[in-house]
């Protein structure tokens, strides 16, 4: 993710730094200071990622999700689950 939060492709990500933005990033933006990719595609081109999101809580974070396919010109970062231990309990985990 740190990858394309500097480089000319972050808008098409939206994939950014929070620190360096005068206001607090919001979704569909992901700030990759305070995300961790938890799940990626299996095959190349796939185009999806899971993440906890620590914007919302530190010790419990949400869940999202890339989003490619509802506007193909740009990636859309959105709630999978409010919450880390929401998303592990829908899995029955």
């Amino acid at each position: 993710m740190d990858m394309f939060a500097d480089d000319e492709h972050c808008a098409f990500f939206r994939e950014a730094r929070g620190s360096r933005g005068a206001v607090p990033l919001e979704l569909p933006w992901l700030d990759v200071e305070q995300a961790v990719l938890i799940a990626v595609n299996r095959t190349p081109g796939d185009d999806v990622a899971l993440a906890l999101d620590y914007r919302t809580d530190q010790s419990d974070p949400r869940v999202v999700g890339s989003d490619f396919w509802t506007n193909p010109q740009l990636c859309e970062w959105r709630v999978v689950a409010p919450a880390f231990s929401a998303f592990v309990a829908s899995l029955g985990l």
